[in-house]
């Protein structure tokens, strides 16, 4: 029996990634790995051969959604110019953020599941690589332009990041009819007016 070639493994582990990330989505964490092995059709083999177990299946998930966020917030922010206004960069990446929490896929993945099925701990930890150190890094660079207190920057990154991902959830959940545009006009007139 002929080896499988690295191109074909990455293939068959790109296609499990993917109906797992549907299913995930659609199911949540309960979503049976019998359907995720049928849509992606390949074999339960296959799929423990490139993820041990379902949690390390939905952990990548997880972890692609939000580095394929994380890149969109960062290249937009990367195409605005923080010279004349420092505040211009993060609030163009927080505005892709809360587009992103509006996703039904995203949500229930990432905001919902993630929570549960990595415990707080554990969605904690994972989500410092993301989120947490692009408002932390923001808040230094306020901070170095004189337009927040440095003493304050850690607090005020906890206290950004649990706002934004509060405001993902009503987002997400449809809480009197917000819509990212609205959460992201009240959002930067908070984060222009922090001191």
């Amino acid at each position: 029996m002929p080896r499988r070639t690295a191109e074909q493994a990455e293939e068959t582990r790109l296609a499990i990634l993917d109906a797992a990330r549907k299913r995930f989505a659609e199911d949540g964490f309960s979503a049976s790995l019998a359907n995720i092995v049928a849509d992606a059709g390949v074999t339960k083999g296959a799929l423990f051969h490139h993820f041990p177990n379902k949690l390390a299946l939905f952990r990548e998930v997880w972890t692609e959604l939000q580095r394929t966020m994380q890149e969109e917030a960062s290249a937009e922010a990367s195409m605005v110019s923080a010279e004349h206004d420092p505040y211009v960069q993060f609030l163009a990446g927080a505005r892709v953020y809360l587009n992103w929490a509006a996703r039904p896929e995203y949500f229930k993945i990432v905001l919902y599941e993630g929570p549960v099925v990595l415990g707080l701990r554990g969605w904690y930890e994972s989500n410092k690589d993301f989120g947490q150190r692009a408002v932390h890094q923001a808040m230094e660079a306020l901070a170095e332009r004189g337009r927040i207190d440095p003493s304050r920057v850690d607090a005020y990154s906890v206290l950004i990041q649990t706002g934004l991902k509060g405001a993902g959830m009503a987002l997400a959940e449809g809480v009197d009819g917000l819509t990212p545009d609205r959460v992201y006009e009240a959002f930067e007139s908070m984060i222009r007016n922090l001191r």
